[in-house]
């Protein structure tokens, strides 16, 4: 039985109600949840570069080979920023953060672009002002540290994260959270509705019969409520009595 685009539309149509139910319920909780529940969280960072040390005496010495070194030293240095070498001195030093190397890790994030020397460290927290600290603690101990672990000295801060005055944060999207609550549910339901329509073996209409039966329908009786048969007591009774008072007004006269 092939169903055509009007029958899809016909079948919404007839359950819309479920869709507006379960589409609101969800972009409203979802909207509660982002506004209300979700604590904010926020994000600094910090840059650094890699360089040779040796490149800083003249442009004379910078050549391409140089660069290339230092761009593969950054997936290494990706690595050792993370790594105990380094947080477990962060975590000694600045103590006041109150954090092990482990929840240090957790919040740090390290980025750098493909052909660049420069390396970004970011951290998430829901205090803006931890963040900062944090990025630029562990920042400042990797600068300090990398020419113990790879006997050089090539890497230099850009820039430190400093705190915002009006700071915005970047967690929870809240319009990006309810617009995926809102595309979600609205599959969910319509998935629902053409579930249930696909249960739904009973026959409802003329169609129906035929389209199953292969004959033409020939007599339909329609459904009658208590109410209907209430109203036609009320209606006869109603003639009763209109033709009872004609008849007695025409014995009178």
């Amino acid at each position: 039985m092939e169903i055509e685009l009007k029958d899809y539309l016909a079948i919404l149509r007839k359950r819309i109600w479920l869709i507006v139910i379960v589409v609101l319920i969800a972009c409203v909780s979802t909207a509660a949840i982002s506004f209300y529940w979700m604590k904010p969280v926020y994000g600094a960072s910090t840059k650094l570069i890699v360089n040779k040390s040796a490149d800083f005496q003249g442009l004379d010495k910078i050549d391409l080979n140089s660069l290339n070194a230092n761009i593969r030293l950054i997936n290494t240095y990706k690595e050792i920023i993370k790594t105990p070498a380094v947080l477990d001195k962060v975590a000694a030093k600045y103590a006041d953060l109150h954090l092990t190397p482990d929840q240090l890790s957790a919040k740090l994030q390290v980025q750098a672009s493909n052909d660049s020397q420069v390396m970004t460290i970011s951290a998430e927290d829901y205090s803006l002002d931890q963040a900062v600290r944090i990025v630029n603690a562990v920042a400042v101990v990797f600068q300090e540290e990398i020419p113990t672990i790879m006997k050089v000295d090539n890497v230099a801060i850009l820039s430190e994260a400093k705190a915002a005055e009006h700071p915005a944060p970047i967690k929870p999207n809240k319009t990006l959270n309810v617009a995926i609550a809102f595309v979600v549910s609205l599959m969910v339901s319509v998935g629902i509705i053409f579930l249930l329509e696909y249960l739904d073996d009973t026959v409802k209409t003329e169609k129906d019969v035929e389209e199953y039966l292969g004959v033409p329908t020939l007599v339909t009786i329609m459904k009658t409520k208590q109410l209907d048969f209430n109203d036609n007591n009320t209606n006869a009774n109603t003639m009763q009595k209109v033709v009872g008072e004609k008849s007695y007004a025409s014995v009178n006269q």
